[in-house]
């Protein structure tokens, strides 16, 4: 596999697809309720399609998936994070929802090879963010208990979503400018939740990972092992 900018962008892009996608297969049999377990399957079944399609432009995507060690990993530090309760999971689909719509849809109207999947992807990921606001708005303005979980949440993550705004290599979108939309639609939601949005930069609060760099959270590694562990055991094996 060459390093190339392009390269570095299609990694970067796709593991946090792919990433993503896994952490939400794990609801399989234990969404609240059977609609929901479908709901999740589809968005994590759109996201292997993107994650699919951007490994395969840089390598073999099983190889790539199922054979690279951790610190060769480059998504985001957010979307590796634990499911936990519902609401963690639907923060977290929140606020990656947000920022992968605002990347599509100014790579659509770009002229980088990433143009054609994002054309189509930017439909996938407009219902992942109707599905999470919607799903915020029942729980932040329902009961006490659900109020009081999602803002939980909302604040358990935040510290998360400020490495969304690093550049990627490769990538040519305006980064402030995206991450000002950003606040704006997720600050909108949260309101409408009746939730407070957690304390910005100015706090110290808006802290950028390094999962860009290879560096992850302790959870990834356990969640990295179960996703290789069939492939890594028959090694070659075909189906």
């Amino acid at each position: 596999m060459t390093a190339t900018v392009h390269t570095a962008a299609a990694l970067a892009l796709g593991d946090d697809a792919l990433v993503l996608s896994h952490r939400l297969g794990e609801w399989a049999g234990l969404a609240p309720v059977l609609e929901e377990e479908v709901a999740l399957a589809n968005i994590a079944l759109d996201l292997l399609g993107q994650a699919r399609v951007l490994l395969s432009m840089v390598g073999d995507e099983d190889e790539l998936a199922y054979l690279r060690e951790e610190r060769a990993f480059r998504n985001l530090q957010l979307v590796e994070q634990p499911n936990g309760d519902f609401a963690h999971t639907i923060a977290r689909l929140l606020y990656f929802s947000t920022y992968q719509r605002l990347l599509y849809s100014h790579l659509t109207a770009g002229q980088s090879e990433f143009a054609g999947l994002a054309a189509k992807a930017v439909k996938e990921v407009a219902y992942h963010q109707d599905h999470a606001e919607q799903w915020t708005l029942r729980l932040g303005d329902g009961t006490d208990l659900s109020h009081e979980r999602m803002g939980r949440a909302c604040e358990a993550l935040w510290r998360f979503t400020g490495e969304m705004f690093l550049p990627i290599d490769g990538v040519d979108v305006d980064w402030t400018g995206m991450k000002d939309a950003w606040l704006d639609s997720v600050s909108d939601v949260l309101h409408r939740a009746t939730l407070q949005v957690p304390e910005g930069p100015q706090s110290g609060a808006w802290t950028a990972g390094a999962g860009r760099q290879g560096l992850h959270t302790e959870s990834f590694g356990r969640m990295l092992a179960e996703m290789q562990h069939l492939h890594r055991s028959h090694p070659g094996a075909t189906w």
